[in-house]
């Protein structure tokens, strides 16, 4: 189904026009879909971004007020010199993560990968979950970075990874405080943290992630034309656009990049649009 003429003139360039017919013809030779997503992906579900300080500290106003960086925050560092400061930070964020909706374009890509002789596979570097509530098999998914809503012991005192199912924060959101007690580890009885990889990290346990990564990489091996749709990964922390790279050289596959700001591609085979993850594919399912 195309769009209409009047519809695609108002919203689209011709070049952009040629990019998204590009775009729709890659998902129609694809016989597997590999999405890698970063940050961007949520900012369409209402996550906040936050790339640079002034967005971060407009979600924490208490930390812009200590001069404190995400950097800074999000460090094992923190639990142990502050745990109610660092679990108010992650407490919110779990909540914010549980109480939001994935957007529409989440539906979209997996219908385009079960449609697909190989199936689909996920690569991403957020830790929201997101990918799992919008419907995405676990096994096909692979969180580079871990996920907010499992929790390991801080020592660590064990191999052991369990779900934050069960933790329900209160947080002082001026203060960036957890009201509520810290979670425990049910093995030594100590402080849990969550399973996720933070910035000068070396206890995080990184088992579940092991896991999940040789899964991906036997989705891959049954591909035969692999297709990466990358959205909103930046070049700050290139661990997603990375990753698209290796798919591409080592898997023979091709790219569609879908980057507000960063969206170049090294090939012409491959398509880069500078939009939203929501308005591109919104625009590549009306070609399709």
């Amino acid at each position: 189904m195309r769009i209409s003429a009047s519809i695609e003139t108002r919203m689209h360039s011709p070049a952009e026009l040629a990019a998204l017919e590009q775009a729709a013809d890659l998902v129609r030779q694809a016989d597997a879909l590999i999405i890698a997503a970063g940050a961007g992906m949520g900012v369409d579900s209402g996550l906040p971004d936050f790339r640079g300080n002034e967005g971060f500290w407009k979600v924490y106003p208490a930390l812009g007020r200590a001069g404190m960086e995400f950097a800074s925050v999000a460090t094992p560092y923190t639990f142990r010199s502050d745990p109610t400061l660092a679990w108010g930070f992650y407490g919110h964020r779990l909540q914010l993560y549980r109480d939001t909706a994935p957007h529409a374009g989440f539906a979209l890509l997996k219908a385009w990968g079960d449609k697909m002789d190989a199936g689909y596979g996920v690569f991403t570097s957020n830790v929201d979950g997101h990918f799992q509530r919008a419907g995405f098999d676990p096994q096909r998914i692979y969180e580079c970075h871990g996920s907010i809503h499992h929790l390991q012991c801080m020592e660590p005192c064990g191999p052991d990874i369990w779900s934050a199912d069960a933790f329900a924060p209160q947080v002082d959101t001026d203060a960036c405080r957890l009201l509520s007690a810290t979670p425990t580890c049910p093995h030594c009885g100590g402080m849990a943290r969550p399973n996720i990889l933070m910035f000068g990290d070396w206890g995080w346990n990184e088992r579940r992630a092991v896991m999940q990564e040789a899964r991906l990489q036997a989705v891959l091996q049954a591909a035969r034309s692999p297709l990466v749709i990358e959205l909103g990964a930046g070049v700050a922390i290139p661990s997603v656009r990375n990753f698209s790279q290796r798919v591409v050289i080592k898997h023979g596959g091709r790219m569609i990049r879908i980057n507000p700001r960063e969206p170049d591609v090294a090939s012409p085979r491959d398509v880069g649009l500078a939009m939203g993850a929501l308005a591109a594919l919104t625009a590549i399912a009306a070609l399709l």
